[in-house]
Formats: C-alpha cells, sequence, structure tokens
C-alpha cells in the first residue's frame, strides 16, 4: 500500500497490515507465540514493517481467531491450521462457482434462482 493512498482507505482495507503482533495477540485474547505458531504452520504469513516487525491486516486476524476456536476447542494446532486453510479454500471456490454459475446464466437468458 503507497504511503499516497489516503488513509481512510488503508482502514476499510481488509488486507491493509495494520496491527501489531502485539495488538493483534490482544485483541484476539491470545499471546504472540500463538501468532508465531499459526505463523510457522503457514496458515498467515504476515508482513515486516521495515524494522522487521511482524504486521497483521483484518483478514489475518479473522484467519488466526477461527484457528484460536479451534485450538480452544482442543484441537491440535497443526490440524487446527490445516481445517482454516481448507475451510477457506472451499469458501473461495463456492464464491467462484457463484459467479460462473450467474455469468452462464446470464449469457443463456435464464433468469437467476437463489441458492438451493
Amino acid at each position: 500500500m503507497e504511503a499516497d493512498t489516503p488513509l481512510s482507505d488503508r482502514l476499510d482495507d481488509d488486507d491493509y497490515p495494520a496491527y501489531t503482533m502485539g495488538r493483534a495477540a490482544e485483541m484476539l485474547g491470545t499471546t504472540p507465540g500463538f501468532l508465531r505458531a499459526i505463523g510457522e504452520a503457514r496458515l498467515i504469513t504476515p508482513l515486516r514493517s521495515e524494522g522487521g516487525h511482524r504486521r497483521y491486516s483484518r483478514y489475518q486476524l479473522r484467519i488466526a481467531a477461527r484457528a484460536r476456536e479451534l485450538v480452544d476447542r482442543g484441537t491440535p494446532i497443526e490440524a487446527a491450521c490445516r481445517i482454516v486453510i481448507l475451510e477457506d479454500q472451499l469458501e473461495e471456490a463456492q464464491r467462484i462457482n457463484a459467479e460462473y454459475r450467474r455469468a452462464a446464466q446470464k449469457s443463456s437468458g435464464v433468469p437467476e434462482r437463489g441458492p438451493s
């Protein structure tokens, strides 16, 4: 994100790395160690500030919160990270399928239906 981008645009951007590790851990009610662990499991890859500090986006915090829910229920962290990755991939595939369905219906002249 460029420095000349208005602050309001950066604050609305789910991918803008606005949160330090300490603030992210505080918001999630967890420890910096948990954030490091899910980073090592490749669930999220925080951006780094010029000084090398981890910075997290709102999207990454939502992903981390879901992993924390699973871990809090007793799921091992590696398994929780894999589950969250698969959930995220499924959601994206469903979104793409819906777009293809809409495009196919639009080109065939068939009116759209709600979800089945």
